[in-house]
């Protein structure tokens, strides 16, 4: 984590911290239960998402306890008449307590779909409740940014992508978890220094216009950077007339080549970037300048990347910055985080699930894990299955909107677990990989991933859902909870 703040259990809503009071009230503080964090929707209308932030969650539950100064802040809280909001004796727990959860995740870079666990913690129920929040806010976010750079570099069809969003990111939090995510998601580099020292991404920049603005000319301009940085030599040529400024680039190049140096590229920013780049492209090629790049920035997005390569761009470098770290346009995944089961007094797991008048709504109950299927080297479906009931024999898939829908997975078929150990007993199990494997992992779940389902626009539907176990318990302890008889 990058601060005290954020490595602070007070990361969380009051309702947390109410209902952990409410638990060691009544005593029911070390129950076992389980939760679940997964989200309803994939963003952007894409077909899949790609999940990051473990590694800060890892951080953030390592680092979990109360320091004196946080407990005496919650000294501080009044309820309605007052009086404290929690009494001494809580404030004694929390300042012993440690988190001694089990955590299972699926690692990071790894394709994922509505409804599935991305994360399951099972421990004591005060500890499951009070690192929700938190759990939400580290994996919601980088999640949503890790998949709109997915998007964004599947647009730009393997040519290298530039994160350019510190500048307009939520915060220094949301610009360095922006740029990691980013990067996990197929970014090349980063504008954000900082990000660089911190993960090891490489950084990439050159000039701004205010550059050029200060000097009395844009040749002048372009020959006082290439003298003072040759070996980093991109020219951004639309502070006045893009083509001159790229007819002026070309001048300074070739005395930067008289020099052993070459010109790197010229950065579009502005106009018609179709045309203005495949002009450019003309110009660079006709002065003997066939190798040097032509970046574009300027609000770009997978949409508009898309639609650039279609009108033929000569473009090979993209610098994408506010649309890829504000999530434009989905400001939130709307993850969730769920008790899926509790066990009870004679130490039997009691299932649970939330009933909503939205399907969509309504919870998996169990302890929950995800069977992947691969076939010819493509994933090929996702079974939801409950670990509590002894795992699942079926390779049928159900869908849980519509019962009768169903997939069959053939015995071809290899089957993989996504949720992985990460924490025993509070201690971190897992042997973290490296940002950049995390990144070729992220590369190659997306390689195996159909291009149908990858697709910008009305991406194939991949099929995920429960296994027929599950969808048998699901089904009873709906009718239970809306008191109707078994088969009715």
């Amino acid at each position: 984590m990058q601060n005290h703040a954020a490595a602070s259990p007070l990361l969380t809503d009051l309702y947390q911290l109410t209902m952990a009071y409410g638990y060691w009230k009544t005593g029911t503080h070390e129950r076992e239960a389980v939760f679940h964090l997964f989200f309803r929707k994939p963003p952007f209308a894409s077909g899949y998402s790609l999940v990051a932030g473990l590694a800060d969650v890892i951080d953030w539950l390592r680092a979990f306890h109360f320091d004196e100064d946080e407990l005496a802040y919650l000294q501080t809280l009044e309820g309605n008449d007052g009086s404290p909001l929690f009494e001494e004796g809580f404030i004694d727990y929390l300042r012993e307590l440690k988190f001694t959860c089990e955590v299972d995740a699926v690692p990071e870079g790894t394709v994922v779909f509505p409804h599935e666990p991305l994360l399951r913690v099972q421990g004591p129920i005060l500890q499951g409740q009070l690192v929700e929040t938190a759990l939400l806010n580290l994996i919601n976010y980088q999640t949503l940014i890790a998949t709109k750079a997915a998007r964004i570099c599947e647009a730009a069809q393997d040519e290298p992508v530039l994160e350019f969003g510190l500048r307009r990111a939520q915060g220094v939090d949301g610009a360095l978890a922006a740029s990691r995510a980013a990067y996990i998601g197929g970014c090349a580099a980063t504008s954000n220094v900082l990000a660089g020292k911190l993960f090891g991404i490489p950084v990439k920049g050159t000039h701004a216009h205010s550059w050029v603005m200060s000097f009395d000319s844009e040749p002048e301009a372009f020959q006082a950077y290439a003298d003072a940085m040759p070996n980093n030599c991109v020219f951004l040529v639309d502070t006045y007339d893009t083509l001159d400024g790229v007819r002026a680039a070309i001048e300074v190049g070739k005395r930067l080549r008289e020099t052993g140096h070459e010109m790197v590229g010229v950065r579009l920013d502005s106009g018609d970037l179709a045309y203005l780049s495949i002009e450019a492209r003309k110009l660079l090629d006709a002065a003997g300048f066939p190798d040097a790049v032509i970046v574009a920035s300027n609000d770009l997005d997978e949409t508009i990347i898309a639609s650039l390569k279609q009108q033929g761009a000569k473009i090979g470098l993209w610098g994408v910055g506010t649309k890829l770290v504000t999530a434009f346009d989905q400001p939130a995944l709307g993850g969730v985080y769920k008790l899926g089961a509790i066990r009870d007094g004679a130490g039997n797991w009691q299932y649970r699930l939330k009933l909503s008048e939205q399907s969509i709504k309504v919870s998996n109950p169990g302890i929950l894990q995800v069977r992947r299927f691969v076939q010819d080297g493509l994933i090929a479906g996702d079974q939801i299955i409950n670990e509590g009931e002894g795992g699942e024999t079926s390779r049928t898939i159900v869908d849980p909107a519509d019962s009768m829908r169903r997939k069959r997975v053939t015995a071809e078929a290899s089957e993989e677990l996504l949720l992985q150990p990460i924490f025993r007993n509070g201690e971190l199990v897992y042997d973290r990989p490296t940002l950049e494997e995390t990144k070729a992992h992220a590369r190659a779940e997306l390689s195996r991933t159909h291009p149908g389902i990858r697709r910008l626009l009305n991406p194939h539907e991949y099929p995920v859902g429960l296994g027929p176990q599950l969808h048998e318990l699901k089904h009873k302890l709906i009718q239970q909870a809306r008191g109707e008889a078994p088969g009715a």
